[in-house]
């Protein structure tokens, strides 16, 4: 069986077709988070701290890290912060640095820029997942021997110097050549992890079928591990989660070893809380004494604290039905629910003690 090994220090993940569905954590990365890049840019990690632990607690197996921010008012003083490959390096390894200060979850190391790639993989510790390589001729010249020098695992993604093709052949046939210069550079092919490129199934209606497909071939064929930008499926559609919900299953059938996704449910701030409230009281229902926990639950909101999303439900269910959740026993611990104040040590109806034999 093919398996790709990931570590940190003292932590061990593991990709394979006979493993539990490996879940790459994708909140770590600065592009289309304004709030976060801003962070960044004043040297402030606490939210990436905050991230890394959540998504961990929430049941990521690796955390994905990405150095792609964009600094506009450094820029603005120094045209060097105009330039990826002058920003991202030295962020690359703060960012490393202050996420494993705070876990000891393996990390993947996601970049462009060639730098900031040996820049993450100088900081890590253990081995880490590099994101990523390309058919492109330069990408694979510069990238295969950082995976050789450091001894790692990398994502490989099928698209080449002519782009992305909606041929599912040609994006088997990218792949392929990837593996293959793999091989060229002494990189097993147990160490290729390949993105077969998800196409958003609000614009192209056989993306599904298509993908789960390539995943088989990729299996069958090259022997190799698999991943993907889960929530590409659903990109500008309503109820995202709920194609999500239904993909990821599908795809772990079909071969797929893994994703990079969003594992948390985010917290419901105090914005949405508030707006909720006036729609309550405005439509003439009086709220008891309530804290705002009880108020999300209670009207359909979510959660007040980040917690494992759907997608993270669906990912279990098919570990357990797929029989890699020996006897269900990670399905039973993830539904364990905390007793409620006072209800510790009851059994069902809230009798203590349990449910009782007859005499």
């Amino acid at each position: 069986m093919t398996r790709t090994i990931i570590e940190s220090k003292t932590k061990t993940a593991i990709i394979g077709f006979d493993q539990p569905f490996c879940v790459i954590g994708e909140r770590i990365n600065p592009t289309g988070r304004k709030i976060l890049n801003e962070e960044l840019e004043r040297g402030d990690f606490s939210r990436v701290e905050a991230d890394a632990l959540a998504q961990v607690a929430a049941g990521a197996n690796v955390l994905d890290i990405n150095s792609g921010a964009v600094f506009s008012n450094k820029m603005a003083e120094d045209p060097r912060y105009a330039d990826n490959n002058f920003v991202e390096p030295a962020l690359m390894k703060q960012l490393v640095e202050h996420v494993q200060a705070v876990t000891d979850c393996p990390l993947c190391i996601d970049s462009s820029v060639p730098g900031a790639l040996e820049n993450g993989l100088a900081a890590a510790e253990g081995r880490p997942l590099l994101n990523s390589v390309t058919g492109e001729e330069e990408r694979l010249e510069l990238v295969l021997p950082l995976v050789k020098k450091y001894n790692v695992p990398v994502v490989a993604i099928s698209n080449d110097d002519t782009g992305i093709s909606e041929d599912p052949d040609v994006r088997f046939a990218v792949a392929k050549k990837i593996v293959e210069r793999a091989a060229d550079f002494g990189i097993p092919a147990h160490d290729i992890v390949v993105d077969p490129l998800v196409m958003p199934i609000g614009a192209m209606g056989t993306a599904g079928l298509q993908v789960f497909t390539l995943v088989r071939r990729l299996r069958d064929e090259l022997g190799v591990n698999t991943t993907c930008g889960a929530s590409n499926i659903s990109f500008g559609l309503p109820n995202r989660h709920g194609i999500n919900n239904a993909f990821l299953p599908m795809a772990i059938t079909a071969g797929m070893t893994s994703a990079i996704m969003n594992p948390v449910q985010i917290a419901v701030g105090p914005t949405k809380i508030a707006e909720k409230k006036a729609e309550v009281e405005a439509a003439g229902i009086v709220l008891p004494d309530m804290d705002d926990e009880t108020f999300c639950v209670l009207f359909g909101l979510g959660s007040t604290k980040p917690r494992p999303g759907k997608e993270m439900e669906a990912i279990r269910a098919a570990n357990f039905l797929t029989n890699n959740d020996a006897g269900g026993s990670a399905w039973i611990e993830f539904n364990k629910q905390a007793p409620k104040a006072g209800h510790e040590g009851r059994g069902r109806a809230g009798r203590t003690g349990g449910r009782r034999r007859r005499a």
